[in-house]
């Protein structure tokens, strides 16, 4: 089992979107990033994703999604009435693709940026490393346990 986070900006897609989805899924859709892409294509069914909000104050990790169809060519990249067109696509060579996610569960509170780089544990998470815009990026093990970890115990604390 592999794990991972997506970042989306809430004002596109965020978690309260995801969870109103028809059973609560919905495509992976626009990631126009090649190893973000080849991300999404190693991802297997039942994998679990961290659901990140991006530009937004404090950008936070928000919840758990987890894949329920793996890598599959991305529509939006042949749609030219669609802002992710990519013209060098085609129906042979699609080149994007998308993997479908269903909402796990909303944290009780969002763990921002700055409470992640308090944790010790996650010293080396690609989220935390300056620079990284990866939307698409794998998490370890060990990193996924201490998220869940924080998260736990921010829920507690409010009760």
């Amino acid at each position: 089992m592999r794990y991972w986070l997506m970042k989306s900006e809430p004002t596109s897609f965020s978690i309260d979107d995801l969870a109103k989805a028809p059973k609560k899924t919905t495509c992976w859709s626009g990631v126009r990033n090649y190893q973000a892409r080849n991300f999404m294509r190693d991802m297997e069914t039942g994998e679990q994703i961290f659901f990140y909000h991006s530009s937004v104050e404090p950008p936070s990790i928000v919840g758990i999604a987890e894949v329920v169809k793996k890598a599959y060519p991305d529509h939006t990249a042949l749609d030219p009435n669609d802002h992710h067109f990519d013209p060098k696509a085609s129906l042979a060579k699609p080149i994007w693709e998308m993997v479908d996610i269903r909402l796990v569960r909303k944290f009780a509170e969002p763990l921002s940026l700055e409470e992640l780089r308090g944790v010790a544990a996650l010293q080396n998470m690609e989220l935390l490393r300056r620079g990284s815009r990866l939307s698409v990026q794998p998490v370890t093990a060990a990193e996924w346990k201490a998220v869940e970890k924080l998260a736990e115990k921010k829920a507690k604390r409010k009760g």
